[in-house]
């Protein structure tokens, strides 16, 4: 149960809350003029506070993270299983939203050498946590299930248009989250009605898609199954290709040395070619000196003169004797110079030759080598354009995930939508038990509050797109008689969870619910509520405006044993909740 609510402002007007029936009450004071309102005297912000102080989400607009209250500590404590005393105390503050102060350890620190006592500073989402487990019995994530979902049907916010509807706590709720967490508290399969959730994301991803698909742009990002699937089997072979030869790949630790070596041997080889291509022609030269290095024929040179005339002396003869031994002499000098040469150009082309044999074998070796492997480099850049390949096959399948997700169209959708649906009806169809609790709960409430005999019951079925529960009272439409039909529904919901232990003893209302009801009905909701907390050792709180609780007293309803000492009122300085006004 709910026990007190503080704050550290001395203004703040704290509320302690008892077993069965709590009233607080808005009342117009004596000296108010017709200016003044009780919408600002903090019954809708004792709601949020609460919700606040619960775990909710603070935003800007809250009324916890306004400038005048944001520096202030808001205080709630609570009945809580194994806690000190049996109860626990949460403070927050709208300046750090983000974590909330115990004043101890909800749970045993398991990693703690000796116990702390004390207050601790928690994370809100862990406090949120701990809610959940003690309050509602749910262990470890539950997908589907939210605590602070849960909270909202137990405590409605008309910030959050709560009183629209019976099986929603906000106007943007999805339906199948909704009705999961009612399924819990009602003690039905809520996993089955989680499904829907589900197929409603696959649903709108398809709807998101199918409006995608019509930009041309987008068209050819996603394109089709029939083109994205012969891309993926080229990219797949391109994928095993580079993956054996990743796996053939041998890396030659001196590969670069080799390689240099090699253009060493490719160099050598060519230079000698070039100096071959000289010595032929020189060796060419040389042979054809050789040719013409001849003694030349001179004794013809006789008969002429003889013939001339002309009688040559032994002294000219002599001298032309020597010229012709000097002549001779140097013909001899110059063929053995040429033969020299010739042998000398033979010998350097024989070397080179077989040095060009020698480095032919060694190039022959060093590329069988390179062949073979590769340096690390090498295999690195392979490796690379490997994995650049697998990722681009792996975006392909994304793309081609998605076409299927798009081109599968509405048909698997209701295919599955069909077999949940057949599944959750065979569920209701073994809860009959918890369907008949809730139904017949639901009925005796609605009767109580108009006549015995009034058609009202509970609706349970699997619908197309949720489980669908629907409270029905045999009545008119107006606002009145729908507000009643929150509030039975609402006890309906709270009574069946706190008694299999699927939730809190304590159900909260606010003035907003009865707005627009008969003073009768609002009479026998609050008796209703009275009893029926007081049966089921439970704890209902509604705030009221005075003139609506006057009617209920003129028809005979006794308010003052439910009645909070603290009464609000419309006066400026300090009637309202928090003690001043802003």
């Amino acid at each position: 149960m709910l026990r007190r609510l503080t704050a550290d402002d001395p203004r703040f007007r704290s509320l302690d809350f008892g077993p069965g029936l709590n009233l607080l009450v808005a009342e117009t004071a004596a000296d108010s003029s017709d200016k003044d309102s009780r919408n600002g005297t903090g019954k809708s912000s004792m709601v949020e506070l609460l919700h606040f102080l619960l775990g909710a989400r603070a935003d800007k607009k809250h009324v916890a993270t306004r400038k005048q209250l944001r520096e202030i500590f808001f205080g709630l404590e609570l009945d809580w299983p194994g806690a000190d005393g049996g109860r626990l105390t949460v403070r927050r503050r709208g300046v750090r939203p983000e974590t909330v102060l115990l004043d101890q350890r909800p749970e045993p620190d398991t990693d703690a050498i000796f116990s702390v006592g004390g207050p601790v500073e928690i994370a809100t989402v862990e406090w949120t946590r701990l809610i959940e487990e003690n309050l509602f019995g749910l262990r470890g994530e539950q997908k589907g299930l939210s605590g602070r979902t849960m909270l909202s049907f137990l405590i409605r916010r008309v910030s959050s248009h709560a009183f629209n509807t019976p099986t929603r706590t906000n106007g943007q709720q999805p339906e199948a989250d909704a009705a999961a967490n009612l399924a819990y508290l009602l003690g039905l399969d809520w996993k089955l009605a989680a499904g829907y959730r589900e197929i409603s994301a696959r649903e709108a991803t398809r709807r998101q898609l199918r409006q995608a698909v019509n930009d041309p742009v987008w068209g050819r990002i996603v394109g089709s199954t029939s083109e994205l699937r012969g891309q993926i089997t080229i990219a797949e072979e391109e994928v095993r290709r580079l993956e054996e030869q990743v796996k053939a790949f041998r890396v030659v630790p001196q590969y670069e040395e080799l390689k240099r070596r090699a253009d060493d041997i490719d160099r050598g080889i060519r230079s000698a070619n070039a100096q071959d291509a000289v010595d032929r022609r020189n060796l060419s030269d040389l042979k054809a000196a050789v040719a013409e290095a001849t003694d030349h024929d001179v004794r013809y040179l006789e008969p002429v003169y003889r013939e001339l005339g002309i009688l040559l002396g032994d002294q000219v003869k002599r001298r032309f004797t020597d010229v012709k031994g000097f002549h001779e002499s140097i013909v001899r000098n110059r063929r053995r110079y040429l033969a020299e040469e010739i042998q000398a150009i033979e010998a350097r082309l024989a070397q080179r030759a077989a040095e060009r044999q020698t480095l032919g074998l060694e190039l022959e070796r060093v590329l069988h080598t390179l062949n073979e492997g590769g340096a690390l480099e090498a295999l690195t850049a392979l490796q690379q354009a490997l994995a650049q390949k697998q990722a681009f096959v792996e975006a392909l399948r994304h793309r081609y995930e998605a076409a299927q997700t798009l081109e599968a169209g509405a048909l698997e959708i209701k295919a599955k939508r069909l077999q949940l649906q057949t599944a959750l009806k065979g569920d209701l169809d073994e809860r009959v038990r918890q369907t008949d609790e809730a139904t017949v709960l639901f009925s005796e409430f609605a009767q109580r509050l108009y006549e015995p005999g009034r058609l009202a019951y509970l609706e349970f079925d699997a619908g197309p797109s949720s489980l669908k529960i629907v409270p029905h009272v045999d009545s008119d439409d107006s606002r009145g008689i729908g507000n009643m039909v929150i509030f039975c529904f609402d006890l309906t919901t709270a009574v069946v969870a706190h008694r299999h232990g699927r939730g809190p003893d304590f159900l909260v209302h606010d003035s907003h619910l009865f707005d627009g009801v008969d003073a009768r009905q609002v009479r026998r909701a609050l008796e209703l509520a009275a009893e029926v907390t007081e049966r089921e050792d439970m704890q209902y709180i509604a705030t009221l405006n005075s003139d609506d609780l006057q009617k209920a007293e003129h028809l005979g309803f006794n308010a003052s044993p439910h009645l909070l000492s603290v009464r609000l009122d419309d006066r400026y300085d300090d009637g309202g909740l928090f003690g001043f006004r802003f």
